[in-house]
């Protein structure tokens, strides 16, 4: 059996000062380019390196005289990265662009601090060129300093001399008055003047440090701005390597768990723990246990250091203030009495949280949020991030990396400091953020769901995990072919992204195979809510003409194999405690019977039974089963590809070519079954739209009178 992906990692941590940050700028490529495309480059370049700056994180912009389409005349317009995206992954139509002559006239409109949040609505009047593009906050700090070129970076380097207790006397040592220092202070339009004031009084800085935060860097072009902003990253990697004293996160206290415990443990945990957290909003899971995480969990700091929080809003906004630890100990695994703790250790976490919100909540602050945590970190085994959508758990992860790589840093030369617990919460629970989240499109019908596909390289398991990926759903597909899996899952990634789709092979009549399957989707996304149950094979002789091997590999696969995974499935559905959707892809065969395909007929049957018995035993739990009957998917089809279809065309005594019309004109209605039509039964099944319907048969057969249900 083979996974499409890792995470297991026994590789040496990241060490303050190793980082290899190498310059990628083309001057060939950047000559071709105007200067918004250079910017774009340049963003391009930056995002693409997290030893620079964290997904989503991090601006870069540029003030580019433009001609002005109402006036005609030349214009200053500042491009700068919009409301959301991400810099590696950014375009052209991700910037928002901005007259600056408006924004400087922005000047006279500003009240105060207390009055920051409103200038936010103002930045609308100074789009230039209709732009629907939002500003984000930090438009201000790269409008007013005087500079064409801006970047601003959350590099691991620079955050952990910013949250060093001692961060204003580091940054003028290490970098010889080079770079600046603002004091802690939330973004927005008065730390915009701020930084413009340091700037117009300092004009040698090269950038600025904002404690507790990130860097400001800046160039007169848009190569020396990200030359700039390389150099000063390199420059305090290099110094925290040369500085750092005593081990990290004061040494060793646990020796981690061999990577297949650690991995099987997970496996185990994940579903329980994604059942506990995801009673009002379905959760999806990553797993973690790279040398990074791992350092930290097997450290003696880890509890102070995990309480004292992060520091970077960008990491908080992601991980929430703090981590879970939980209470396990890897050289006496005891994993009932880790599973005996969960429910005190998540309802301590939760009170605490509440608590929080309690002493610094105003008057207009939003309502509390969920309070689960989003890390979890097990001594000797690694971390898990929960979210409401597999890329948000994963990158939550990956945030979470970044802390463990600050706290390095910062204790490694001077004492970490997380932000103060009141600046945390008004970011948290800043209006603004919260303004963004009510935006936020609704969540699509499948949204938080894990489907597990038997049969996913095949027509009928192809079209089934499309359908269920554009309703939101995670898919994790299976099946024997190796090669056909992969090409199925790289189509369907291109389509929903890898983050939601996965790959395993598995023979499921094999139970451990089936088993290691239920392991996978457990590690990739949390556990699984959703069977479709669609491997297949098909065979065609008269019954003196069938061998024992023929009858018996029907069974195998279309009833053993539908049992196997039907009971694993099952088995994480009930230690979730969410309830589920099993559904069968079954056939119009195991109602009717067909001559001269008996073993795949009688097979067939034994899976519509099978999902009847399970509904029964599914009920008290929340798990419904359902069937759905396909006749004559052609199109697509892997089966009829092969043998199947000469052996169905010389039983109807017709060309191998006439076969679907054939069945076409067979059916009541005349129409051709494709898989989408299969696919659309499959998804009324595993939704809420049949959330009162189990036990049932639907067929898909264009009509056919014989298999009538009665």
């Amino acid at each position: 059996m083979t996974t499409a992906f890792s995470s297991a990692s026994d590789a040496a941590p990241a060490k303050a000062g190793k980082q290899s940050i190498v310059s990628a700028w083309d001057d060939a490529h950047a000559a071709t380019l105007d200067e918004a495309h250079l910017l774009l480059y340049r963003s391009n370049l930056l995002g693409a390196d997290k030893a620079i700056t964290n997904f989503g994180g991090g601006n870069t912009s540029a003030k580019i005289p433009m001609t002005d389409p109402l006036s005609g005349e030349q214009v200053e317009v500042l491009w700068v990265k919009g409301s959301g995206g991400d810099l590696g992954s950014i375009r052209l139509d991700g910037f928002a662009t901005l007259y600056m002559d408006k924004l400087n006239a922005l000047r006279g409109r500003y009240r105060g601090l207390e009055h920051e949040d409103e200038m936010v609505g103002y930045l609308p009047h100074c789009t230039f060129n209709l732009n629907g593009r939002a500003a984000s906050i930090d438009t201000p700090l790269h409008a007013y300093i005087p500079r064409r070129h801006v970047d601003h970076m959350h590099p691991d380097a620079l955050i952990a001399i910013a949250a060093c207790k001692n961060s204003r006397a580091l940054t003028a040592q290490i970098f010889e008055g080079e770079l600046g220092w603002l004091p802690w202070q939330r973004p927005g339009y008065d730390l915009g003047l701020k930084l413009e004031q340091m700037v117009r009084e300092q004009p040698a800085l090269k950038g600025i440090v904002l404690e507790g935060h990130g860097l400001f860097t800046w160039g007169d072009t848009a190569k020396s701005c990200y030359e700039n902003t390389l150099n000063v990253i390199r420059r305090a990697d290099a110094w925290l390597g040369s500085n750092a004293t005593g081990a990290a996160f004061g040494g060793q206290r646990h020796a981690a768990l061999p990577n297949g415990e650690r991995a099987a443990l997970a496996a185990r945990l994940m579903p329980l723990l994604r059942g506990k957290i995801s009673q009002a909003e379905y959760k999806l899971g990553h797993f973690d246990d790279s040398a990074a995480v791992l350092e930290f969990v097997c450290s003696n700091d880890l509890q102070a250091l995990a309480a004292l929080g992060t520091s970077c809003p960008d990491h908080f906004l992601r991980t929430k203030i703090r981590p879970l630890v939980l209470d396990y100990t890897p050289e006496a695994p005891d994993f009932d009495a880790l599973v005996a703790g969960l429910d005190d250790a998540l309802e301590a976490y939760r009170k605490d949280y509440a608590a929080y919100y309690q002493r610094c909540a105003r008057a207009n602050s939003p309502a509390m949020r969920d309070p689960n945590p989003v890390i979890y970190l097990i001594p000797g085994v690694g971390m898990l991030s929960f979210a409401k959508d597999k890329a948000t758990a994963r990158i939550a992860g990956e945030f979470y990396i970044n802390a463990i790589n600050v706290m390095r840093g910062a204790n490694g030369v001077d004492a970490y400091v997380g932000l103060p617990e009141q600046e945390a919460f008004d970011i948290e629970y800043w209006l603004l953020e919260e303004a963004k989240l009510q935006r936020m499109p609704k969540p699509k019908s499948l949204a938080g769901r894990v489907a597990l596909v038997t049969g996913g390289a095949g027509g009928i398991g192809q079209a089934v995990a499309r359908q269920l990926l554009a309703e939101g759903a995670c898919v994790m597909l299976t099946d024997i072919d190796q090669s056909a899996l992969d090409s199925a899952c790289q189509a369907l990634s291109r389509q929903a992204g890898s983050d939601a789709v996965a790959a395993v092979r598995a023979d499921i009549t094999r139970e451990d195979d089936v088993a290691g399957v239920i392991d996978n989707v457990a590690l990739r996304f949390g556990g699984v809510d959703l069977l479709v149950s669609n491997a297949g094979i098909a065979s065609a002789s008269p019954l003196e003409d069938t061998s024992l091997e023929t009858w018996q590999r029907n069974m195998s696969v279309l009833a053993t194999g539908y049992f196997l995974v039907s009971r694993s499935a099952f088995r994480s559905m009930t230690s979730q405690g969410l309830g589920g959707s099993i559904v069968y892809v079954a056939s119009k065969n195991g109602l009717v019977a067909s001559a001269g395909a008996s073993a795949y007929c009688t097979a067939k049957a034994a899976e519509i039974h099978l999902a009847r018995c399970i509904a029964l035993e599914g009920a008290p739990h929340g798990i419904r089963v359902n069937v759905v009957n396909p006749d004559a998917v052609i199109r697509g089809s892997r089966i009829w590809d092969g043998k199947w279809k000469e052996e169905r065309a010389a039983s109807n005594k017709i060309g191998s070519d006439d076969i679907e019309e054939f069945y076409r004109q067979r059916s009541l209605l005349k129409r051709s079954v494709l898989p989408e039509d299969i696919a659309e039964a499959v998804y009324f099944f595993a939704s809420e739209k049949s959330a009162k319907s189990t036990g049932n048969i639907l067929n898909v057969d264009a009509g056919n009178a014989g298999a009538f249900t009665r």
